[in-house]
């Protein structure tokens, strides 16, 4: 299984929704009650990719995981501090996307010059 690590782009928005859609409706970790729609989701990703990466992992040109940082908060004072977010398909969990997508999203963010990294745990 040789994975591809590489920025989002547009196509890729129905593959990265079909991945968060059930984990908003079936659990409580992306503490989104109802999935957001194709438009919302492009618009956040274009809103927070102007400063921070959003990165998917791809397997045989499939986005099989994604992740990505968003400003913590929104306070001058947190201007070099972030929230990053890792969501991964049912079918590949527990086989190393996730850890092969955050020490990724760690070093672009690294070399953008964030300091603090945090992330919501439920």
């Amino acid at each position: 299984m040789k994975a591809l690590i590489r920025l989002v782009n547009e196509n890729d928005v129905l593959q990265m929704l079909a991945i968060y859609e059930p984990i908003v409706r079936e659990t409580a970790i992306s503490f989104e009650v109802e999935p957001p729609s194709e438009t919302e989701f492009q618009q956040r990703i274009k809103s927070y990719q102007q400063q921070m990466p959003w990165l998917v992992c791809e397997i045989n040109q499939e986005v099989v995981g994604y992740a990505y940082a968003r400003p913590y908060h929104t306070r001058t004072a947190y201007q070099w501090s972030v929230e990053s977010s890792v969501y991964v398909s049912a079918n590949y969990r527990r086989k190393g996307i996730a850890k092969a997508l955050y020490p990724c999203l760690l070093k672009l963010l690294r070399l953008q010059g964030f300091y603090n990294v945090v992330a919501a745990l439920a």
